[in-house]
């Protein structure tokens, strides 16, 4: 029998950003594929939300929420908050990216992608939830 989702949020991309072109809209409706995707996975969280914020920042910004809720100085390339709020670093992002010989597109996706698996409940602190998360989130980026 196949699994009846609950609704699923509203999820909306935004660029908050000036200093690297970012297709935002085609990230948001990749978020609207990925979303349902991510909701039927084992887990729980993301149909309690009726909306997500996704917001494209700079790593200026991203260090100070970094700092202001982890004190962890310096940037970090993706926040989730289980209100609904992600923030994304697209600087780290980008040199993420060229490290890894991936597109900045990719990486982004990767990053959302994340998110909305903290947001349903997934934990990537010990080695084998962050085995498991990994393999959920590849998944589901090959399906989107």
């Amino acid at each position: 029998m196949k699994k009846v989702l609950d609704p699923v949020p509203l999820i909306m991309v935004r660029n908050r950003q000036r200093k690297i072109a970012v297709d935002y809209g085609r990230l948001e409706k990749f978020a609207q594929r990925v979303l349902p995707l991510c909701a039927a996975e084992q887990g729980f969280g993301l149909t309690n939300l009726e909306e997500i914020s996704v917001w494209l920042i700079s790593d200026r910004r991203m260090a100070e929420l970094h700092l202001r809720f982890m004190q962890i100085p310096g940037p970090t390339d993706v926040m989730t908050f289980q209100h609904g709020e992600v923030f994304i670093s697209v600087e780290t992002a980008r040199w993420q990216a060229k490290t890894c010989h991936t597109s900045l597109t990719s990486e982004l996706q990767l990053y959302l992608v994340h998110a909305l698996l903290h947001l349903h409940g997934f934990d990537d602190r010990d080695p084998v939830a962050g085995r498991r998360m990994r393999a959920v989130q590849q998944r589901i980026i090959a399906r989107a």
